[in-house]
């Protein structure tokens, strides 16, 4: 069997962390876990419950009632939620602009993060050990806090970040489909005010030691994987 390999990757919002950690998987033919879309999915189940988001116990308590089902293909990664019993795919609602507003609530409630970390690194265990057919053994895994917390002993640890203006200016073409003044304050009002508040819970604006920066200033998305690629060679002594 093929030695597992785990990825963890960090970064602010807009770095591109997500689109870059599935092409980055599936070059690796391993396994992609978004963390994000578990914070937003719990709170999707928060929310359809009617939880008061602002009462910290009461929504521990919810997300302990979910289960989450996370498709790990990196072609076509999925989430679900099982609520009460009943499974619901949750892929696209989670990034409904009601869940991006009060996902950082969430994420930022300590039992919460303890929770879907324990969750989080079951996955990653699983896809080491036994890898769904077609894939080698491992995991590229995204998120906030994945190279400090959840993964710290990952094969390969990954800070992906860019310039303020870059990354509001890709996100604003992704949720908007334009980057003009308007596109780009509006941006940066969601952006600028989610990292703000997640920088109270995790650091991911700096790599932490051990951690390598990918810088994507001035890199294309082609060129962005490939520096990734790059790293994991260096990083583990062989070819990605």
């Amino acid at each position: 069997m093929t030695t597992p390999l785990v990825v963890a990757v960090d970064g602010p919002s807009g770095s591109g962390k997500s689109s870059v950690s599935r092409a980055t998987a599936t070059a690796l033919r391993v396994g992609f876990l978004d963390t994000g879309a578990m914070y937003r999915a719990v709170t999707w189940a928060a929310m359809h419950a009617g939880t008061d988001l602002g009462d910290p116990e009461a929504v521990a308590a919810r997300v302990r009632t979910v289960a989450l089902v996370m498709g790990t293909d990196p072609a076509a990664p999925t989430v679900a939620a099982v609520v009460d019993g009943v499974e619901t795919d949750l892929t696209e609602a989670v990034r409904s602009s009601e869940v991006t507003a009060n996902v950082s609530a969430v994420a930022s409630i300590q039992a919460v993060r303890h929770d879907l970390i324990l969750r989080q690194r079951a996955l990653i265990e699983s896809a080491c050990l036994a890898p769904e057919p077609g894939r080698e053994p491992g995991m590229v895994a995204e998120g906030r806090d994945i190279t400090t917390v959840v993964a710290p002993e990952a094969d390969v640890r990954i800070l992906l970040t860019a310039d303020e203006s870059v990354r509001l200016a890709r996100r604003a073409r992704q949720d908007l489909g334009a980057a003009d003044a308007a596109a780009l304050e509006a941006t940066r009002r969601g952006i600028v005010e989610r990292d703000r508040v997640d920088s109270r819970t995790t650091a991911f604006t700096t790599a932490a030691d051990g951690v390598v920066t990918v810088d994507s200033t001035h890199l294309d998305f082609e060129g962005t994987v490939a520096a990734m690629l790059a790293v994991v060679e260096q990083q583990t002594g062989g070819p990605a």
